[in-house]
């Protein structure tokens, strides 16, 4: 396991702690900017299932940890790895910071998982930011591999 490798992708949105963090706990919110379905809102010491139909994609995740506006703690994935979304708030918004660790890959697997989450999370909260700031629903994970 690489303990040393991790990803960390951030983003201001310029909303509430409060509103951001329930967007990333409650799916009503977070289908609007990431998978498209979840068996239930996150909860600490739970697991649901997200899915993501356009892939034909599922993903179960464990929820290990919650402070409220402040921290998820998760594992998640095919290998699985921890992710957490810690919750800063800051006078023009809310900082998010997505971080993974805790990668099975080495080498060329390793690298091109890492490039792989770097590049997803910051499409993420990309999707959260136009969606919560202005309400506006990019579709950035459904487009980013667009079926034929």
């Amino acid at each position: 396991m690489s303990t040393d490798v991790f990803v960390e992708a951030q983003m201001l949105i310029r909303k509430p702690v409060a509103d951001v963090f329930e967007a990333f706990i409650n799916p009503e919110k977070t289908t609007q900017f990431w998978f498209t379905k979840s068996t239930g809102k996150l909860e600490e010491g739970k697991s649901v299932t997200w899915e993501w139909e356009m892939y034909d994609m599922k993903s179960n995740v464990k929820v290990h940890n919650i402070i409220p506006n402040q921290l998820i703690k998760t594992e998640w994935g095919d290998p699985a790895v921890q992710v957490d979304y810690e919750f800063k708030e800051m006078e023009k918004g809310t900082l998010v910071i997505i971080k993974s660790y805790g990668y099975a890959q080495s080498g060329e697997d390793l690298l091109r998982t890492v490039n792989d989450n770097a590049g997803g999370f910051t499409t993420v909260l990309d999707g959260c930011k136009a969606y919560l700031e202005h309400g506006i629903k990019l579709n950035l994970i459904e487009d980013k591999f667009p079926q034929k």
